[in-house]
């Protein structure tokens, strides 16, 4: 093992690195991955400072935490079908809302074929297993570093002043606002007020337009939704022609800019989307960064699960070459 120093100052490098890229752009998903780094090589070098006091103590540590680690990885498909079942009940059958359930019958699934393969010893089923594994880890990796600064980043306060608050619509049941959305309205209500007590007063853009079941576009709904609750109404501007996130960024860049050229925007949306939401923001020019609003806990899971899958799927090709090496590696002990 590396000695503790050597072990701290990669941790440090790799702290600069983070710090650096974070405060070049706090929209950017390869700072998960600084950061993952950096926590890593600090954890390995406490691990070798504690060895050096005592061995003993060093191994219960490392010990407790590998089977930790192992009951968590068991327990969470029964906790991930456990979640789906309660999204099918509260939220009905739609795709999205399948995804835990999905994911812990998927770990399921692959523990049973592990064993099977194992018992089986037959060389190209072990490579398949080998290749899975790999596969498997890889996107654990990735998905590591995705939670923990989607974690980070949506805790980490946004001081500067705004010109604009940007809420991002999600749908409508008829011309109502649902839970899920009101809690955007609320957490934009509250960032317009904090912007107040600074003395600043931006504008609030409600950004969706009509979609499929809706009686009147998202942002009309929405602004109804704050107005009726004594939000200034000459403080309300509506983006109606949106139908998906990206256009909902698009669009309102284009009304700020319009506006006032030189702004600075906050763009509010549920704490799950925060991270991707910050992404397809930094891609559509949106000069801002993004806040989240609180999501019930049981839909968390699915929610995070899509997200991260999202993200997968507009990183597709790196994801791919990487997978495709793992694949290559994995088969060439077997040829």
């Amino acid at each position: 093992m590396l000695p503790a120093a050597i072990t701290f100052a990669i941790a440090a490098i790799w702290l600069l690195i983070f710090v650096r890229s974070f405060r070049r752009d706090r929209r950017l998903l390869r700072n998960g991955f600084y950061l993952a780094i950096t926590l890593a090589f600090t954890g390995i070098g406490v691990l070798v400072v504690l060895g050096n006091i005592s061995q003993q103590a060093t191994a219960v540590i490392v010990i407790v935490g590998l089977l930790a680690v192992f009951l968590a990885v068991l327990a969470l498909p029964v906790l991930l079908v456990a979640n789906g079942v309660l999204m099918l009940r509260r939220e009905g059958r739609r795709p999205a809302n399948l995804l835990s359930l999905a994911a812990g019958l998927l770990m399921i699934g692959l523990f049973v074929l592990s064993a099977l393969v194992r018992w089986l010893d037959w060389e190209p089923l072990l490579a398949f297993d080998t290749i899975i594994n790999g596969v498997l880890a890889y996107l654990s990796l990735v998905f590591f570093c995705f939670l923990l600064y989607s974690i980070v980043y949506g805790r980490i306060p946004h001081r500067q002043a705004v010109d604009f608050i940007v809420v991002l619509g999600s749908g409508l049941r008829g011309s109502r606002v649902p839970p899920l959305l009101a809690s955007r309205l609320d957490r934009a209500r509250k960032a317009y007020d904090e912007e107040v007590e600074r003395g600043r007063q931006p504008i609030l853009i409600t950004s969706g337009g009509q979609g499929p079941g809706e009686d009147v576009p998202e942002s009309v709904a929405m602004a109804d939704y704050l107005i009726a609750r004594d939000f200034p109404a000459e403080l309300v501007m509506r983006e109606e022609k949106s139908t998906t996130t990206m256009e909902n960024l698009t669009f309102s860049r284009k009304i700020m800019t319009e506006l006032r050229p030189s702004y600075r925007c906050v763009v509010v949306t549920n704490n799950f989307h925060v991270m991707r939401a910050a992404l397809m923001a930094r891609k559509a020019g949106v000069n801002g960064q993004v806040i989240g609003s609180p999501t019930a806990a049981y839909f968390w899971p699915s929610a995070t699960i899509r997200e991260f899958v999202a993200i997968l799927v507009e990183h597709r090709w790196i994801n791919l070459a990487i997978c495709g090496l793992i694949v290559l590696f994995g088969v060439l002990p077997y040829i």
